[in-house]
């Protein structure tokens, strides 16, 4: 690597892995998961407080209903003020229609940040301007759930001129020289490649509804990283969610950026430090893993969790930030 690797932002990664009642039923709220998502931001903004963003996946839903939502923030206090925001329906709905909040299922199919995969993000900027344009997470959007991307990443990659090279070699034209734009389109390349592989082995013999719960099933989430990050140069720590449902978090090789997880039967959460984890679940230290060198934490829409070798793990050179 040629370039010094600059400070670090934070990262937070939620799936809930029971149906959305199951959480109003044990835990007395229906924003169970949006509460998780506020402790595990607000237990690590010493990490960023140049801007933060929230998105969230909703699962199965009908179509026509919006299932992918996203707030973002660069005010003085950015995590107050985007939880604010989403905030602002459920008490606008509290003084109209209370018993709604107690109804999951009336929840997801009506209102934003009501899903079962979250992914938040503290930045603490090395690249540009402090515009709420380079908050992440970032969206890569189709009609096809399947080709839809959201990425947020701790990272700082070295190399940002040869992969936007890259980019524009695939016949692309990227709107921005940034490593989080160059990243986000490579892997959303790969995702395309991917949807179009699929789709052709089954259009002779598959309708097009058919076809779509077939690319959902066959989507090869550590293939399509692999292929992604076969030149990456840096440290980093990358978290997407797929439209429909998958979900990933992939470390760097050398370690360099920090990355923890933990799952039980309710929840997977990925986040930027340990204690964090430990605070915002109740959960001993021993029972939260680091993610291992070069390798990718793949969640599946249907709950499958699996830690899969992206790239071959290097010497270990974690930052000490």
């Amino acid at each position: 690597m040629s370039d010094f690797i600059k400070h670090e932002c934070g990262i937070a990664m939620l799936r809930l892995l029971k149906p959305v009642q199951f959480y109003t039923k044990k835990y007395g709220t229906s924003l169970y998961g949006l509460n998780k998502m506020y402790l595990l931001l607000e237990k690590q903004h010493n990490r960023g407080q140049d801007g933060v963003g929230l998105a969230n996946v909703k699962l199965d839903v009908s179509a026509g209903k919006r299932y992918i939502s996203r707030k973002r923030s660069i005010a003085t206090n950015p995590i107050q003020d985007v939880f604010k925001q989403i905030n602002r329906r459920f008490v606008d709905l509290q003084k109209t229609n209370p018993e709604k909040l107690q109804d999951p299922i009336w929840l997801k199919e009506n209102l934003p940040f009501t899903g079962e995969l979250f992914l938040g993000h503290l930045r603490y900027g090395t690249y540009g301007e402090n515009t709420i344009e380079q908050c992440h997470p970032f969206l890569r959007q189709n009609n096809w759930k399947t080709r839809n991307l959201v990425l947020a990443g701790n990272f700082n990659m070295t190399n940002v001129e040869e992969l936007f090279d890259q980019l524009v070699e695939l016949g692309q034209h990227p709107k921005q020289m940034s490593d989080t734009v160059t990243i986000l389109e490579k892997i959303g390349h790969f995702l395309d490649e991917a949807n179009t592989r699929i789709y052709s082995k089954h259009k002779s013999k598959c309708d097009k509804k058919e076809i779509t719960k077939k690319i959902e099933q066959e989507l090869d989430v550590q293939d399509i990283l692999a292929h992604s990050a076969k030149h990456w140069d840096g440290g980093y720590v990358m978290c997407g969610m797929i439209g429909h449902g998958d979900a990933f978090a992939l470390r760097d090789p050398n370690a360099i950026r920090p990355a923890y997880y933990y799952q039980d039967e309710e929840i997977v959460v990925v986040a930027s430090e340990r204690p964090v984890i430990q605070t915002a679940f109740n959960v001993k230290a021993t029972k939260i893993k680091e993610i291992k060198r070069g390798h990718a934490l793949i969640i599946k829409k249907e709950g499958q969790v699996l830690e899969k070798k992206i790239k071959k793990p290097q010497a270990r050179k974690a930052c000490s930030f």
